[in-house]
Order: C-alpha cells, then structure tokens, then sequence
C-alpha cells in the first residue's frame, strides 16, 4: 500500500485560488444540502503554550473523505523562531478507508481559508466593489487579498494592522502579484474603513477590531480571524444591522464569538441568520441591495480542506507529482 506525499511547493504549483474557491462553494452547497458529513471539530488546547490544536474530519458529497490537522502556537515565534500555524492533511479512498495522499496542510489553510472569503464575496459584495480593507497583516492576509481579488474588480489594498511594519513588508509582497492594484499600509482604520467596499479581518483579537459607526452602509465583511467563543474580531451592534451568513451553523454557535456575543446580548436574531451554501444553492437571498451590509462568518470546515486537498491530489496523479510513500 503505497501514499503520495506532497510538499508545500506541490499544492501552490497545482492548486489556483480560483480553482480553490469553487471548490470550496461547492463544498459549502452540499453542506447545505446535507449530502457532506463534517462532524465538530476536536481541539486539544494546552494553556501552557496558549495553543490550540483542531482534528477535522469531513467527507464531501460521499466522495472525498479525510481530515486535517492543524496546530495554533501563537508563541511559536518569539519563543522558538517557528511559523504559528502548522498542518497536514490526509485523504483516504471513500469507498475503501485506505489512505491515498498526505500533503502539506499550512498553505493549503491558507488557501482555503482565503477561499472562503473568496466565496462569501462572490456571492455577497457589490459587484462594483473596488477598495478592500485587510485588518490583520498575519498569516492569512495574503490569501485573502488573493481570493477577493480573484472574484471582484479591485483596485486598492489597504492593510491595517498595529504594526506598520508588517503591513508595510504584506504591501511590498503582494506588489510583485498585483502590480496594477494600489496597495497601503497604515495604522489608521478609521480612513481606511471610509472608503472600504469589502473588509477581510484576519486577526486572533479577542477584541473588535473596528467600532459599528466606523463600517458604511453598502460594506462586505469576512471574518475568519476568529475561532473561539471568546475571541471578537467585529463590533457585536455591526453584526445586528447586517445580513449575517455562516458556513455551517453549528460550529458557528459554538466557535465564533462575535456571533455568540451579539446573540447573547440580543442584538442578533439568530433566525435571521443563513448558511452560506443556501445563498450558493439559491434558497436563501444574497445581498437585498447596495445600502445593505452583509458579513461571512466562517471559523473553519474542514470540508473547505478536504475538497481543497481532493484538487492537489488529482493535479499530482494528472501530472505525476509528488513521491508515493510505501506504507507496508
């Protein structure tokens, strides 16, 4: 029995974020269907480290089947000149339990992750939007600018973060791939979120990151920065004026806490509130018009992971990549 391996360098060559983001939004439609299985995640915390570590399972549509585990050290940095976020993914064959493919799984999160905001933008956001806002300037705001650029007209790129620093080296990287798109760095949210179309939060605050009044009328929001009850990107009072979709209910009531807070404190109808595959499968509405404020929550499936990681398994047979691994 053999398994093929792929490297970080062999999931960016084969997978392209707009190839990611359909998968994705197919993955988040048959969530909604009910034809995906993805029970709650597992997360092994340690306070010591002030980590958390998420084992998720999922099989798509009946047939792609695997899980990805990915680890959370925020201290893995100044403590040990290590990146936060490590992951790996497998896939099994669905119809026999064997494993077939285990690949890198910290670019994929990223991807993925980009890709879902990707989706609740095309599905969401003004279709003129031109002017994105990035709060956050860690890991995953890369991919994000990757994926709302992948699906809309943007033409400036505003990262806000507390360190100037580290939004300024994000613009300079993201020059090299954007070369006709304006892109900043500031400290200032307020200006920036003036004139922001679409705004991605990509941050661990647990917090909000920018005040209700601060948000205009006719404003996309992602959030996947949080992924705790306790952890707040958005200002509770945003999401009550907001048309609100998750990507799946239940761990949304369970990890987001924005939507926690805003629901405890009754300002969010939890009735109101949709899946995000409803909007893709056209049982729910998408936006009701350009004043209204829409806001995608996601915390993570592993759904996204597992149909993401079906596409760089199928690229490496198609292109004989990667090294098959004998597990006997």
């Amino acid at each position: 029995m053999q398994i093929r391996v792929l490297t970080k360098a062999d999931v960016l060559r084969y997978v392209s974020m707009p190839a990611a983001i359909d998968a994705v939004q197919q993955a988040y439609a048959s969530i909604d269907r009910g034809t995906t299985d993805v029970p709650l995640r597992i997360d092994v915390a340690q306070s010591a480290h002030q980590s958390h570590s998420f084992f998720m399972p999922a099989i798509v549509d009946g047939q792609s089947l695997g899980m990805k585990i990915v680890s959370v050290f925020p201290q893995n940095g100044p403590n040990h000149g290590l990146p936060t976020i490590h992951a790996i993914v497998l896939l099994l064959d669905a119809g026999t339990g064997v494993p077939i493919a285990l690949m890198d799984g910290t670019e994929l999160t990223i991807l993925r992750t980009g890709a879902a905001s990707g989706v609740g933008t095309r599905l969401l956001a003004r279709e003129e939007s031109t002017h994105l806002v990035v709060i956050g300037a860690g890991a995953q705001a890369a991919g994000q600018v990757r994926a709302v650029c992948a699906v809309r007209p943007i033409t400036t790129v505003t990262i806000v973060n507390r360190s100037l620093d580290r939004a300024t080296a994000l613009t300079a990287s993201l020059a090299r791939e954007f070369p006709h798109t304006t892109l900043s760095a500031t400290t200032d949210r307020p200006r920036a979120l003036a004139t922001a179309d679409i705004v991605c939060l990509a941050t661990s605050s647990q917090t909000p990151v920018f005040a209700d009044s601060e948000i205009r009328p006719g404003t996309h929001i992602n959030g996947i920065g949080s992924y705790t009850h306790t952890m707040i990107e958005a200002d509770p009072l945003t999401l009550g004026r907001s048309y609100v979709a998750v990507d799946q209910y239940a761990p949304a009531w369970s990890e987001a806490g924005e939507l926690i807070a805003a629901r405890d404190q009754g300002i969010l109808d939890p009735s109101t509130v949709v899946q995000i595959g409803a909007i893709a499968n056209g049982t729910a509405p998408g936006r009701r018009d350009d004043q209204q404020i829409t806001y995608f929550k996601s915390v993570g499936n592993a759904a996204q992971d597992v149909a993401v990681a079906n596409i760089a398994y199928q690229s490496a047979l198609q292109n004989n990549v990667g090294q098959d691994v004998s597990l006997i």
